[in-house]
């Protein structure tokens, strides 16, 4: 099935659209540019001064040139732990807040020729110190690298917990622990860890390169100790440098620390270059099929989304202008028309995708749960668009069975053993989200446009539902209803739900991996299928076929 566009490019309401998304997208393309400028620009100047490189050059030296850097989670950390900022007249920055980027880059990236996972401690933001987000987004890119099957490259510079907070750091399961724990599992899973020591690896933070499979230092830059020299001091009064506690020296040449001593940072990470090439070969990740351009440009793609996120339009609008040359094979086209599903090409790489177009049903759910069972059995990626309110409601729904049929389809995307990757477009709402491989399935990349609201239910729905409970109260104690408290409670609901399903609030608490410019999606989608073609389990993990619904 070849789709085609039904939409006029060139009427207003299109227009209307793409003013209204654009617009979105450059408001936070400029908080994604405050973030990406690191710390504040006193640290940033210090570390320069000292012959340094910031955090995103010491990336860009090590990747291969002229190859495409898939960061993560860039607004990690957005408006978070504002009480340790430092004044700033910058309102960007003071928006921002202290921990730019979660004080971490993260991201997959081609090192001599072969996919890896990427993390690089940002020095300028509290001297690379963890705050909790920084702890998320680290164990989060192991997370990625265990699923694609990623060797992992640690660009370790990191004073270790932000003492401030310890207590959410550092004793909890998924706290600073787990990073040692992943990199043992990781490790005798054949995923070789690699560090790269380009400033302090201090207390925990020591045990990054520690538990590397290699280690490069720098001389006279370097140092790696579970207790830095005040702390030895304080314990035992013996005084000494970085260099005599725990420099590249010692560990090169006494302890065994680490592997290899060059002279700088470029000799550095040129040095994990050569280690990363003599790593085993991944399967080649050739797409299948050549790749083929959509029939639609993607920059039409913010004219599809309307400006009202309850207003519903057809996903295959999107689909034509991100699939290779329209070609849709479309499943059960005229059963549970409120889902789209069927089989296409992103730059080659087969893909079985899943696109709201308004609430589930129970046709839908069945549906959906054919259509992944059968992209599990045939081994094809799974791809969710989200647009969705959640489940229809009602007595003749819930009579039909929709928890029921509804709990199929959830079951399904949960046991399924293929790749999965979720894009949300609109609206993520209530059980919806869970049935759409929301973060709790699992995901293995999970992307948003600026256009994504998430939330249990839209900020309406729940205003109308509390009102309806304060009403009800009011009337049970029969006493007259207070219509100006009622319309407090409705303003105050509508408000907080706007701000806190917005995507940026999202985005920092790491519910996503990154917010992306709809006209990237392709690539980015085929940046993520690409990286995951060499990591496909050969056959699947049921002992029985599909089950029709």
């Amino acid at each position: 099935m070849l789709l085609r566009t039904q939409l006029d490019v060139s009427s207003d309401t299109f227009t209307a659209n793409q003013e209204h998304h654009e617009a979105a997208w450059r408001a936070v393309a400029d908080v994604i540019r405050a973030h990406k400028a690191g710390g504040s620009p006193k640290a940033a100047a210090r570390h320069k001064e000292r012959g340094k490189l910031l955090v995103r050059e010491r990336v860009a030296q090590l990747l291969d040139p002229g190859t495409p850097f898939l960061e993560l989670s860039v607004l990690a950390g957005h408006g978070l732990y504002r009480e340790f900022a430092e004044r700033d007249s910058d309102a960007l920055l003071t928006e921002r807040g202290p921990c730019a980027s979660g004080g971490v880059v993260t991201g997959i990236g081609i090192v001599a020729g072969q996919p890896v996972a990427v993390m690089a401690n940002d020095p300028t933001v509290k001297g690379g110190s963890y705050f909790p987000i920084t702890l998320k987004k680290h164990l989060r890119l192991q997370a990625i690298a265990a699923n694609f099957r990623l060797p992992c490259v640690y660009l370790v510079d990191s004073g270790g917990a932000f003492l401030p907070m310890q207590e959410e750091v550092f004793p909890d399961r998924e706290h600073f622990g787990r990073i040692f724990y992943n990199m043992a599992q990781l490790s005798a899973a054949g995923l070789p860890q690699l560090s790269v020591v380009l400033g302090r690896s201090t207390a925990g933070g020591a045990y990054v390169p520690a538990m590397s499979d290699e280690v490069v230092m720098v001389r006279g830059a370097s140092a790696i100790y579970l207790g830095g020299p005040p702390l030895v001091e304080a314990a035992t009064g013996e005084r000494v440098s970085d260099e005599e506690l725990g420099g590249a020296d010692v560990h090169c040449r006494i302890s065994g620390v680490a592997d290899r001593m060059e002279k700088d940072e470029a000799s550095a990470l040129a040095a994990m270059r050569e280690i990363v090439a003599t790593l085993p070969r991944p399967h080649a990740a050739t797409p299948p099929h050549p790749p083929q351009e959509p029939l639609r440009s993607a920059d039409e793609l913010t004219g599809v989304v309307p400006v009202n996120p309850s207003q519903p339009y057809d996903p295959r609008e999107i689909l034509v202008r991100v699939i290779d040359a329209g070609d849709f094979v479309e499943f059960k086209p005229h059963y549970g028309v409120t889902l789209v599903c069927g089989i296409a090409r992103i730059m080659g790489f087969p893909v079985a995708i899943l696109a709201n177009f308004g609430p589930l049903d129970a046709a839908a759910a069945l549906k959906a749960s054919h259509f992944v069972q059968m992209a599990d059995q045939r081994r094809i990626p799974l791809l969710f668009l989200q647009n969705i309110p959640g489940f229809f409601v009602g007595k003749a729904h819930e009579r039909a069975g929709i928890a029921r049929d509804g709990a199929k389809m959830v079951r399904c995307v949960a046991n399924a053993s293929v790749p999965k990757l979720t894009l949300v477009v609109g609206g993520s709402h209530g059980a919806g989200n869970y049935s759409m491989c929301g973060r709790a399935y699992d995901p293995h990349l999970l992307f948003a446009w600026p256009s994504a609201k998430v939330s249990v239910m839209s900020g309406e729905a729940a205003a109308s539902v509390l009102t309806t409970i304060k009403t009800a109260q009011y009337e049970a104690r029969n006493t007259s209803v207070d219509q100006a408290q009622l319309a407090s409670l409705r303003q105050k609901t509508l408000a907080d739900y706007a701000q806190k399903s917005e995507v940026k609030y999202g985005s920092a608490r790491l519910w996503d991996d990154g917010v992306i410019a709809p006209r990237d999606t392709r690539n980015v989608l085929g940046l993520a299928l690409s990286a995951l073609a060499s990591g496909l389990p050969p056959q699947p993990t049921t002992a029985w076929g599909v089950y029709r619904m």
